[in-house]
């Protein structure tokens, strides 16, 4: 799941970062898309009798790992599957399950590849045999990897909105508000397209409050019809990711806090919280979740919330030795970086410095990505199998007293 980024971090030869990068990747598998649907669908359901054929769609990021769980589930009851997600998300194993169609669509922004996967998934629900259960499987990225117009909308429109909240930093619920306003799927309406008879919904949630009528802009979310008859269900989010950190640190021998609340709202004035809480408090790990925004310049360099928030953290925590922060996006994709986000500490300022960058500089020109890179402070994660939102983890920990406890630590 890890790519040579991550390892590079590692071989700074500071034990503190190991536990961190340790404390991502189990809140990671903990989320894993595969695992959480193939548990979902072999949980029993209440049901008279399951479903001897089954039609799965899966979109979104993390659709891939999504439809390999219901394969897992499933087996040959499941007849045939359509599978949308994003440019270079493609499972190599998804690809062997039988009878499944596979698009690559575009992600941040919509184009017309995201209109013609929208087209083939209105296709595909108006096929559905009487005597097949639909399976739907939605993850992040859905708002932009499928789409299908209201009449007189057009894509130049849908282009413009998604770059206007991208680049204003507008709320995830309210920019997935507006994208549904234009949309003849989105809402709850491709769920009205299969009112009256009974279907699943699972979902990866990546939105406060985990509400099926947000998660993919409304991608089947309730139709608001009396005869709906879809089951709908959350099968991962950032709190399961959060708690499993936090445990895996206790284990660790750690003290360990975990915020119980979803963070939103500028990177930078929240990097200053995070950076200011981790110091000031007694606890060795603290743990948030959610997401973050960014309000781009006219012309952007490299980078995403996440590289932005640990770049603005970075500059707070200057000179604090014992402080480190790990911000990463659970997806492996911060931004329109391939980079998941990154590890600073309170050297990184310095070797940013030392490549002859300036940190206040790379912030106001959102070029983060360009400074911790020369910083070597990037994650590279690619495809995780899951989008849930953002994972903040802070250490407070000596390098001394890392190193002793990531020796002895319980295997």
């Amino acid at each position: 799941m890890f790519g040579s980024s991550s390892e590079d971090l590692s071989a700074h030869g500071d034990p503190r970062r190991s536990i961190l990068l340790h404390l991502f990747r189990t809140a990671l598998a903990s989320v894993d898309g595969r695992v959480c649907v193939r548990d979902a669908l072999k949980a029993p359901t209440g049901s008279v009798a399951e479903p001897k054929r089954v039609w799965a769609a899966a979109v979104g990021k993390a659709a891939s790992a999504m439809m390999l769980g219901a394969h897992d589930a499933l087996g040959a009851r499941l007849e045939r599957a359509l599978l949308i997600t994003k440019d270079g998300h493609v499972s190599p194993e998804v690809l062997a399950v039988p009878g499944i169609e596979v698009i690559e669509s575009a992600h941040p922004m919509p184009d017309e590849r995201s209109l013609a996967a929208g087209a083939r998934l209105l296709e595909w629900v108006s096929q559905l045999p009487e005597d097949v259960e639909p399976l739907f499987l939605i993850s992040g990225g859905a708002s932009s990897l499928a789409e299908a117009l209201m009449p007189g909308a057009t894509l130049e429109q849908l282009m413009e909105l998604n770059a206007r909240g991208l680049a204003s930093g507008l709320a995830i619920g309210e920019l997935n508000a507006q994208r549904a306003q234009l949309s003849r799927i989105k809402g709850g309406r491709l769920a009205a397209q299969i009112a009256g008879r009974r279907a699943r919904a699972l979902f990866i949630s990546d939105v406060p409050g985990h509400d099926p009528a947000v998660i993919g802009s409304g991608l089947m979310g309730p139709s608001g019809a009396p005869n709906d008859l879809i089951e709908r269900q959350i099968v991962a989010s950032i709190d399961q990711a959060a708690d499993v950190a936090l445990a895996e640190a206790q284990r660790l021998g750690l003290n360990a806090f975990r915020h119980p609340e979803t963070f939103d709202g500028p990177a930078e004035r929240l990097a200053v919280r995070f950076a200011h809480e981790l110091h000031m408090n007694v606890h060795q790990v603290r743990i948030w979740g959610g997401e973050s925004v960014v309000t781009l310049p006219e012309n952007p360099g490299r980078g995403g919330r996440n590289q932005h928030l640990a770049l603005a953290a970075a500059r707070v925590m200057a000179g604090h030795d014992n402080l480190l922060l790990l911000v990463g996006a659970t997806d492996g994709t911060d931004g329109v970086t391939q980079d998941a986000g990154a590890l600073v500490d309170g050297d990184t300022c310095s070797r940013i410095a030392l490549a002859e960058l300036d940190v206040q500089q790379c912030l106001q020109s959102a070029n983060s990505g360009a400074a911790l890179a020369a910083a070597g402070d990037l994650i590279h994660t690619g495809p995780t199998g899951t989008n849930v939102g953002d994972l903040i983890i802070g250490l407070k920990l000596t390098k001394a007293a890392a190193a002793e406890l990531w020796r002895r630590r319980p295997r």
